[in-house]
């Protein structure tokens, strides 16, 4: 099965049914994408898929036919990407866990609403042990404008 992550193709030998998230993490190496809770609750496994987000641990790799998928690697590798950097200017992680579920939740937020009210950041509902989500929306309203 043929698999387009940040924009480089993979050739995985998986069954059908396995969870985009083992793949990424097992088969290919990219552990940015985090496992969490496995019932797409907790948001730490969302990627990217056309640009739109998705919970890792429930898309099955029979779903990604011809789609691409970015992960927090496929941001930008030297964290130069608006939502990295506002992520380290503000000191949003504490544990970092959940943040890079967090980040591609609000790479997809900014894509459609490039301007978000706080009334829409706050429907970012990753869950963060740390309860970091006061600077998750100044972080967030920082990356909207630069």
């Amino acid at each position: 099965m043929d698999i387009n992550v940040n924009g480089k193709n993979y050739t995985v030998n998986v069954p059908s049914n396995t969870p985009l998230l083992w793949v990424l993490r097992d088969v290919i190496g990219l552990t940015g994408t985090k496992y969490g809770c496995g019932v797409e609750m907790c948001g730490a496994c969302t990627v990217l898929l056309d640009g739109q987000r998705h919970h890792a641990c429930a898309v099955d790799m029979v779903a990604l036919e011809g789609r691409n998928v970015v992960t927090i690697e496929g941001l930008a590798a030297d964290k130069s990407y608006p939502i990295q950097k506002a992520w380290q200017e503000m000191q949003v992680p504490q544990c970092g866990y959940c943040q890079p579920g967090m980040m591609m939740r609000v790479a997809a937020l900014l894509k459609q609403t490039p301007n978000p009210t706080d009334a829409q950041i706050d429907q970012i509902c990753n869950i963060c042990a740390c309860g970091t989500y006061q600077r998750v929306r100044a972080a967030i309203h920082k990356a909207a404008k630069g």
